[in-house]
């Protein structure tokens, strides 16, 4: 099977739901033994002859309308090949990627042009009230408002052409993609700005790409570029666009330091090898990138949309996965603590998620108190994962009915898909889930140097501890690591990816590029892979934030925090090293939810604030962490020797987090540099 004729398959499978076909043998009692059952002994009893037909009824239904296991569209055991040094995707005939998924939609506007012929006037944005149910914005009122926008871009000066950059500093919201869109209208490209960059960033983003003209969804937003503007920092910047109304304040201010203040209602196609965006990481270097149609949905599908369209992951669900295929995307409020009720309200079919969701949602759910309510917990999961080892995923088993309806019911009731991707999961966690929810919950691995995804876990494959084989737009190698004993060899080594998918080049910085891109086209993405024996790949730790321990042991901070989110009580966690010293401490956050029954089944009763200060709260956190740690096979060296209990969440507006909820490691490092000192100064061992 190839992989457009499978792509077809999976979407006409429908999901997971059907009727109730739940193994019933194991629900029926046994048989009466061969000694005392007897054919006379039934002709006695119309009871005993009713009931067998009942049963004779019953198991050619199940025989009949049992759900089949999902079939993979490759041999499992090979999900990809290739040569020693590379490997590509099975789904693949031959060594040719696949550039095109669709010859007509080659571009992000002509994604939203093939939407739009497949919805027509059907819903495309939605946005809600608190309180209310969502709205929604039809694929022929967006496409209208984007022309119209686009066209009053042109009219303040913007040229139709890729080298035009256009800034959008705003939340996800429907007024975001509609200004996309108007860019794309006219083949200009979207620079996308978010809070947490920093003023020092945000300035040399504006400067580099030369932006001129910035769509702001709020008055603050637009208030901290004209701060800039007014100290000469930002000299190109002269438009200021705003979604929400805007007071004659701020417009006067615009006009003292020579930059217009307009309202989005005053306001009111490409080639494939033109730009389209420019993302600016974490590490503020602009990544062009280009569009490829990948996945599969239908105009029923919904998507909620939460994580920042400032980053590609979310760019391509909405882009690719939705857009193009006539789906709908709803927008949560704005507030990430009312997430849970615009999910609830929105039913979404697909839910694009960070592992830091997923932990917090198996923590809730795993943290049951009650004895009983705990054993019936952990023989349904077992029973479902049964089933997923032999292919079948449903979300209307008995089980489902009896124990997980409730949980299913609080992400919507109708999921279908869930992505998970930016960061490796634990597959405990993993495992869980995909029993609890019943849902396909897919792995992705990549980075928005290659349009975000570069493998993807296989429809079929349910194991876990893997992010899947190659797509079909790019070949993968690994390549040595002599400092950290890595050999492509071995099947180990630094992720290097080369494709369609691969991006250009960092904008106007040649030097920055030619790191990241060889002479060959492969990119260098700084990650440690291993191939596993059935073609799929492994992270096994992390190139880019490695550091080195006093005796010379490497310590891969990352790989150890995943490791010990799975612990009950913790809910971030923050691992810290120097080179002057010979081990580990650490920061960690105790998840609200669960921390306090957790210390008080170990005869400790206190605040959460309090708790976090108890020395003998400290100590069983850490042993627990220690047993987990060991449990998961890190050295002694890996382990923590103290820790610092801290009683508020890393968050992006605190500045701890990225907008992709990965930990800012230096400004953790900064904030808490007098605990890591004392903590330091306490264990004294170094070398």
């Amino acid at each position: 099977m190839h992989f457009q004729e499978w792509l077809q398959s999976l979407h006409s499978s429908g999901g997971v739901r059907g009727p109730v076909r739940e193994d019933f043998w194991s629900l029926l009692p046994s048989l009466p033994s061969s000694s005392s059952f007897s054919l006379s002994s039934l002709s006695r009893s119309p009871s005993s002859l009713l009931g067998i037909g009942a049963l004779a009824s019953l198991t050619a239904y199940w025989l009949v309308t049992r759900r089949r296991p999902m079939q993979p569209p490759c041999d499992l055991n090979a999900q990809s090949i290739g040569e020693p040094n590379w490997r590509r995707s099975a789904l693949l005939k031959d060594d040719a990627l696949l550039e095109f998924y669709y010859d007509d939609t080659r571009t992000a506007y002509d994604m939203f042009q093939r939407g739009l012929r497949v919805a027509g006037n059907g819903p495309c944005l939605g946005f809600r009230k608190p309180g209310e149910p969502y709205q929604w914005i039809s694929y022929t009122e967006v496409a209208e408002q984007a022309q119209v926008l686009g066209s009053g871009l042109l009219g303040k000066g913007c040229q139709p052409n890729p080298e035009q950059f256009v800034g959008i500093f705003a939340q996800n919201r429907p007024e975001w993609i509609i200004s996309e869109l108007a860019c794309y209208t006219f083949s200009m490209a979207v620079v996308p700005l978010y809070d947490t960059l920093g003023e020092e960033a945000m300035v040399h983003i504006l400067n580099l790409a030369e932006i001129s003209l910035v769509i702001c969804d709020k008055e603050e937003k637009a208030e901290s570029l004209l701060g800039n503007k007014e100290k000469g920092a930002t000299p190109t910047l002269s438009c200021l666009v705003l979604f929400n109304d805007c007071s004659d304040a701020i417009v006067e201010r615009g006009k003292n330091c020579g930059v217009e203040i307009l309202e989005l209602t005053q306001l009111m196609p490409p080639k494939p090898q033109d730009l389209a965006v420019v993302c600016f990481t974490s590490g503020t270097t602009g990544t062009i990138s280009f569009y490829r149609s990948l996945c599969e949905s239908s105009c029923k599908d919904v998507s909620i949309s939460y994580l920042p369209l400032a980053h590609m992951f979310e760019r391509m669900i909405q882009v690719v996965s939705m857009f193009c295929h006539g789906a709908r995307v709803g927008f949560y409020q704005g507030d990430i603590s009312l997430l849970m009720d615009d999910i609830k309200t929105l039913k979404p079919t697909f839910f694009p998620v960070v592992p830091r969701l997923l932990n917090r949602i198996y923590d809730k759910v795993s943290s049951v108190t009650s004895p009983l309510r705990r054993a019936v917990l952990h023989y349904a999961v077992k029973r479902k994962q049964a089933e997923l080892s032999s292919g079948v995923v449903r979300n209307n088993s008995l089980w489902d009915r009896l124990v997980f309806n409730r949980i299913q019911a609080n992400l919507g009731g109708n999921l279908r898909f869930i992505l998970t991707a930016s960061a490796p999961i634990s597959p405990t966690v993993l495992s869980f889930l995909r029993a609890t929810l019943g849902c396909l919950i897919f792995e992705g691995y990549g980075q928005t140097e290659c349009t975000a995804g570069c493998t993807f876990s296989m429809p079929g494959d349910w194991s876990a501890g893997h992010v899947g084989a190659p797509l079909p737009c790019a070949m993968v190698k690994l390549v040595d690591i002599p400092d950290m004993n890595y050999y492509a060899k071995n099947g180990e080594g630094e992720i290097c990816i080369r494709g369609h998918s691969v991006f250009r080049g960092y904008l106007k910085d040649e030097e920055k590029t030619a790191e990241a891109l060889d002479s060959d086209g492969w990119l260098h993405s700084g990650d440690v892979g291993q191939w596993l024996l059935n073609g799929t790949l492994r992270i096994i730790d992390r190139k880019k934030h490695i550091f080195k321990l006093s005796q010379g042991e490497y310590i891969a901070p990352e790989r150890i925090e995943n490791v010990y989110m799975r612990c009950v009580p913790v809910l971030q966690v923050f691992v810290h090293g120097d080179s002057l010293k010979s081990h580990l401490i650490g920061i960690v956050v105790p998840d609200p939810e669960v921390f306090i029954d957790w210390v008080k089944e170990r005869g400790i009763i206190g605040s959460y604030k309090e708790l976090c200060q108890h020395p003998d709260v400290k100590k069983a956190v850490l042993e627990d962490m220690t047993a987990v740690g060991k449990e998961a096979g890190l050295k002694s060296f890996e382990q923590l020797k103290d820790l610092h209990l801290h009683p508020e969440m890393f968050t992006v507006s605190n500045g701890l987090l990225t907008p992709t909820l990965k930990s800012r490691r230096v400004d953790i490092r900064r904030v808490f540099q007098e605990q890591i000192t004392n903590m330091y100064s306490t264990t004294g061992i170094s070398v």
